[in-house]
């Protein structure tokens, strides 16, 4: 392997580089049993970030409204907490948070059906904590969802 060999691979990423090796990773979400496309996929990260952006923006509304007095310091904390209780609630009973279901997804578990009360809190609480969140991977599944063993899919 020449430098240019070597730079390009470490420039294009350790997926490509095994891939070019000939390794096959297949699909997002086949070693879950999961579609490669349509219904049941897993969620693309632009409309889970769209659905997360929206969820939050509806728990800082609710926060700055009804909690924080006007005040964006304590809206911020306050969202928090709201933020907690909507993914709770949401995820817990019907799958999906408003933003969620405004984007077309859904949280499962990953063998099919509805996450139980304690991985719903599991993944709520280390979502809070966002380093998990923004840890995939190679099915683009963060942390938080891999613990509670849950997949966010299209609807």
């Amino acid at each position: 392997m020449d430098n240019r060999q070597a730079i390009g691979s470490w420039l294009s990423g350790p997926r490509a580089a095994a891939e070019d090796m000939g390794i096959e990773f297949g699909h997002r979400g086949e070693r879950l049993g999961l579609p490669e496309n349509g219904p049941g996929s897993v969620a693309p990260l632009g409309r889970r970030f769209g659905a997360l952006f929206v969820d939050w923006a509806l728990c800082m509304l609710i926060a700055y409204g009804f909690l924080a007095a006007g005040s964006p310091q304590r809206a911020g904390n306050w969202a928090l907490a709201v933020f907690f209780v909507l993914s709770m609630l949401t995820v817990g009973t019907v799958g999906c948070t408003p933003g969620k279901r405004l984007f077309g997804l859904r949280v499962i578990a990953e063998g099919g059906g509805r996450l139980s009360l304690p991985r719903v809190l599991l993944r709520s609480v280390l979502l809070l904590l966002v380093v998990p969140a923004v840890v995939w991977d190679r099915d683009t599944r963060g942390l938080h969802d891999r613990l509670s063993r849950a997949v966010q899919v299209r609807i």
